[in-house]
């Protein structure tokens, strides 16, 4: 499994689908807020943590058709379905490759892009915290929809409408989480839903994934 996340990591890099183009998104609406929304710092330190983790939502939904578009055009989806490693396995491989390769980078990007935002500084740890436990759940519930559209034409909006749905609660409770923090309030309770609904994904999600591959496979 090390192998495997070894090579998802160099292909991720290589097919330009990785730390660059997830974090050059989240920069780039978090730049535009301002000039949408105007300069005024008390209005961008009102809306900071829904922009920051809507901007972060979609950045992670950049790459998502790449989970397994690749290993089904060269063959090695195939190879995986038969080989030791079972397909429940595969999918939490790849899912912990998209997140070290699209959702790490905006966790240690947020604090910068928080302070162009005017983000309260108590809200830092909070915004950092929450993104660091929710962006998995992002990864894993984008890799499901991977598996249900790998073998479709086209099949990026299909996945975006698929997922994007599922991501809502996460949404809700890391954006909570930072605005409670921002608004001088204990953040605990939706921090430890966030962290919830990544374990429960985790434990649930890989076993729905290798379904779908098994469906795509026949």
């Amino acid at each position: 499994m090390i192998a495997l996340l070894r090579r998802d990591l160099q292909l991720a890099v290589r097919a330009g689908g990785g730390f660059g183009l997830g974090l050059a998104f989240f920069l780039i609406v978090i730049v535009l807020v301002p000039f949408g929304v105007g300069p005024e710092q008390t209005v961008l330190a009102r809306i900071a943590p829904g922009i920051l983790w809507v901007a972060a939502l979609l950045s992670a939904l950049l790459s998502l058709d790449r989970i397994f578009a690749l290993d089904a055009e060269d063959g090695s989806l195939a190879l995986l379905a038969t080989a030791p490693i079972p397909l429940e396995g595969v999918a939490v491989v790849k899912a912990a490759a998209h997140w070290l390769t699209s959702g790490l980078p905006l966790v240690l990007a947020a604090p910068v892009l928080g302070a162009m935002l005017s983000l309260p500084p108590p809200a830092y740890a909070t915004l950092v915290l929450s993104l660091l436990v929710g962006t998995p759940a992002l990864s894993m519930i984008g890799t499901f929809g991977a598996a249900l559209t790998v073998g479709l034409r086209r099949g990026g909006l299909l996945l975006s409408l698929l997922v994007l749905p599922l991501y809502v609660p996460t949404l809700i409770f890391g954006a909570e989480a930072v605005r409670r923090a921002a608004d001088g309030l204990p953040a605990t309770a939706p921090l430890i839903l966030t962290a919830a609904i990544s374990a429960g994904t985790f434990a649930l999600m890989p076993f729905a994934a290798a379904a779908g591959l098994r469906v795509n496979l026949r």
